[in-house]
């Protein structure tokens, strides 16, 4: 998984000092028996996960999925959603190049904020919409997962991200749910059954 803090949280890392566990348990679940990796670092913008691929982070590996999950920090600054999804396909083309034979799962930028008027939730929102073309749906695959985090008026769930950002331990159980069927799939898989 190649990401920014969203992603590392799966280590159970998370930025709400308030959860002590983020998604630990929920990765050796989900992950743990896959052989995953987590390539996620806190702070990350896409130019930081490029510059990671170009200076050999998957080099000697081949790994049969990556599932990457990048932009809101570059969001969080307000910039251009056109230049953000550049840069993720970038990112893409890189790993490509490095790694010709691994799936890419990529996820659309999670929600942040309290409610849909949120400009960083919008411009994500607007990214997502870019990003969504680069699946072929032979080695590039979309999912936007990002209902699963909203409520009917949507508002972020506070109990699932209680930053209005970084995932919990209830917020990776939700990402890895709706992401499994996806990632089984695309791994040829048997699936890990919800709790």
């Amino acid at each position: 998984m190649i990401g920014d803090s969203i992603t590392h949280g799966w280590e159970g890392r998370p930025k709400n000092p308030k959860d002590s566990k983020g998604g630990k348990e929920v990765w050796d679940r989900y992950y743990g028996h896959r052989k995953a990796v987590n390539l996620g670092y806190g702070g990350d913008r896409t130019q930081n996960v490029l510059w990671r691929l170009q200076h050999g982070e998957v080099d000697g590996i081949t790994p049969k999925l990556a599932v990457i999950m990048i932009g809101t920090n570059n969001t969080k600054v307000l910039d251009p959603a056109k230049d953000t999804a550049l840069g993720i396909k970038h990112i893409i083309r890189e790993l490509h190049s490095r790694v010709p034979e691994t799936k890419i799962l990529l996820l659309a930028i999670f929600p942040r904020g309290v409610g849909p008027d949120d400009a960083k939730r919008q411009r994500n929102n607007e990214v997502n919409g870019i990003i969504s073309g680069y699946a072929d749906n032979e080695s590039v695959f979309f999912l936007n997962i990002n209902e699963q985090f909203l409520d009917d008026e949507r508002t972020l769930l506070i109990e699932a991200m209680p930053d209005l950002l970084h995932p919990n331990q209830k917020g990776y159980q939700i990402w890895a749910e709706a992401m499994e069927p996806k990632v089984a799939e695309l791994l040829r898989d048997e699936a890990v059954q919800a709790e």
